[in-house]
């Protein structure tokens, strides 16, 4: 009776795995990748080399399955966060694209994707006020990146993914 039990069991587990098979698809380089930011980031409250986080806004199709599945989270790095100013200078914030890490562990690498945002550049307006009445005060706009802004990255390299 044991011993039926147990051949049973055993059946059981290998029809399960059985069903369960992986299988590996190929991401080609060039893919599009829509991404969306998760809160606001503004240029004077982050420095070089921050991490940003973003999050994949649908799932990503590959041979008719989810290859990246929305929600997946992906790093960004600041290369350049520069305030506004006095005398009109606009602010400037760039972030560079690095990767996302799949729920599987397996890290995907971006292309040279970038975003740079900038304000507005209100110098001619701040110079004509500071020789009208000694007033240099006058600020370029921030530059922001709200939560939810979206864009498009794109795949670094052909890469091989397991999906289970």
């Amino acid at each position: 009776m044991k011993k039926a039990l147990l051949v049973l069991i055993t059946c059981a587990i290998s029809i399960n795995l059985l069903s369960q098979e992986k299988r590996t698809i190929s991401v080609k380089a060039g893919t599009v990748v829509p991404l969306e930011a998760m809160y606001n980031v503004r240029a004077s409250k982050v420095h070089y080399g921050d991490f940003i986080d973003f999050k994949v806004s649908r799932d990503v199709i590959v041979d008719d399955m989810v290859a990246i599945p929305a929600g997946t989270i992906a790093k960004g790095t600041v290369y350049e966060a520069k305030r506004s100013s006095w005398f009109g200078t606009k602010g400037r914030l760039g972030i560079r694209m690095r990767s996302l890490f799949l729920p599987n562990g397996e890290e995907l690498f971006f292309a040279y994707s970038d975003i740079y945002i900038t304000g507005k550049n209100l110098t001619p307006i701040s110079v004509i006020v500071f020789l009208c009445v000694y007033y240099p005060f006058i600020c370029g706009t921030k530059a922001e990146m709200k939560a939810g802004y979206s864009f498009d990255a794109t795949i670094a390299s052909t890469t091989e993914i397991v999906i289970e």
